[in-house]
């Protein structure tokens, strides 16, 4: 794409492996962007970095190792020159009930999601002071809108939210923009994966008819392009979710009364229990990291 802002500058993307992270290297690239991948899945890492049509780079790290990320970075400066954009889009997800969900389970969730999203930022700040840059946080319409059989989820994209609103004031004397860009469903194998399970399925078809349509790939990862591009402070993916942005204080009343009313009914069509982490995404954190 002519004259696009991002033309010869590194921009580094977290769970690049596949979904909305490689979609997004693709149409980083499509902008003329020197595109760092970071993530579990080396193959898989290197074959996106190797189908783009710029200088690409396939690094494979946990984004809850520091020492890995250090040594990542140094890879990226090194090899691409220090990043002028970071997207923060690593994560997992497990769905079923808080009470029958083993702990260590959910603090990974946690852990990848907020603690790997702080440490993508902590690790890559210099840079982006340098370059005076651009983080985007990858958050989602749970991180107001949370849902039941999505606890930890539902808390580590809050806390994303929350984060980079702080990150943001803190850095913004520096020349440091920081985004949050806010997701629906989207085809990933993640909600494909969590589709299998049917009361997680039958939640999402209990929601208002444009909160439960699942969004292309390819489509929401031009949006987020565009939105590093603009250094935008905020992005909707779709468009309306602003509007649930605006009525966040009514959606928790909302969900109640949906819950109590099909939860018991599913319940006794079926019983709740844990998913494990979804889809392939959370297969590739198991195996580099197996639970206790």
């Amino acid at each position: 794409m002519a004259h696009s802002p991002l033309e010869n500058r590194t921009v580094v993307v977290t769970g690049a492996a596949r979904g909305v992270g490689a979609a997004q290297a693709r149409a980083l690239a499509r902008r003329g962007a020197r595109v760092a991948l970071l993530g579990h899945e080396r193959p898989a890492l290197e074959a996106v970095a190797a189908s783009l049509p710029t200088p690409a780079l396939a690094v494979e790290a946990d984004v809850t190792d520091e020492a890995a990320l250090l040594d990542a970075a140094g890879t990226i400066r090194a090899r691409l020159g220090p990043p002028s954009a970071v997207v923060a889009n690593a994560g997992i997800a497990e769905g079923g009930p808080f009470g029958g969900t083993g702990m260590d389970s959910w603090r990974r969730v946690v852990d990848v999601n907020l603690t790997g999203s702080a440490l993508t930022a902590h690790t890559f700040l210099p840079d982006l002071r340098e370059t005076a840059g651009y983080y985007l946080q990858i958050a989602s319409l749970a991180s107001f809108g949370a849902a039941p059989l999505m606890s930890a989820y539902c808390a580590s994209k809050s806390g994303v939210e929350a984060f980079a609103h702080a990150l943001r004031a803190e850095e913004a004397h520096r020349g440091v923009a920081v985004g949050i860009a806010y997701l629906n469903w989207t085809d990933t194998d993640m909600i494909r994966d969590a589709d299998r399970y049917a009361v997680l399925r039958e939640l999402r078809a209990h929601m208002p008819a444009p909160a439960r349509r699942v969004y292309p790939v390819e489509t929401v990862a031009e949006v987020l392009a565009r939105a590093v591009e603009r250094r935008s402070t905020a992005v909707y993916v779709p468009a309306w979710l602003r509007l649930a942005q605006i009525a966040r204080a009514a959606l928790p009343p909302l969900v109640l009364r949906i819950a109590r009313r099909e939860l018991p009914r599913l319940e006794a069509e079926e019983p709740f229990r844990p998913t494990g982490l979804l889809g392939a995404g959370g297969q590739a954190d198991r195996d580099a990291r197996p639970l206790p």
